[in-house]
């Protein structure tokens, strides 16, 4: 398990879309992989600087929002790390 990330989980609309388009697939592992590397894709600064206060310390959830093919979505970790999940912004 990842420290960061904590279990990784998505929803059934993200779920579903990954099983029917390869291109949002790649899409989507393109954003974990930049939310893994601390790249929180399109929130404004503050947002951005807040995700990494919340790294740092540990002690709030971390959000970051990415536009694909198929929608925005979004990644999200719990404040205690145990999970995140990827989900589509209108399933927020």
């Amino acid at each position: 398990m990842n420290k960061f990330l904590g279990k990784l989980v998505m929803t059934r609309g993200i779920n579903d879309c990954i099983a029917d388009d390869k291109t949002f697939t790649k899409e989507v592992l393109k954003a974990l992989l930049r939310y893994k590397n601390h790249d929180w894709g399109d929130l404004p600064e503050e947002d951005k600087r807040m995700n990494d206060e919340a790294i740092k310390n540990g002690n709030d959830r971390v959000l970051a929002a990415y536009e694909t093919s198929q929608g925005k979505i979004y990644i999200i970790t719990e404040y205690d790390r145990s999970y995140t999940t990827i989900l589509f912004s209108h399933e927020y």
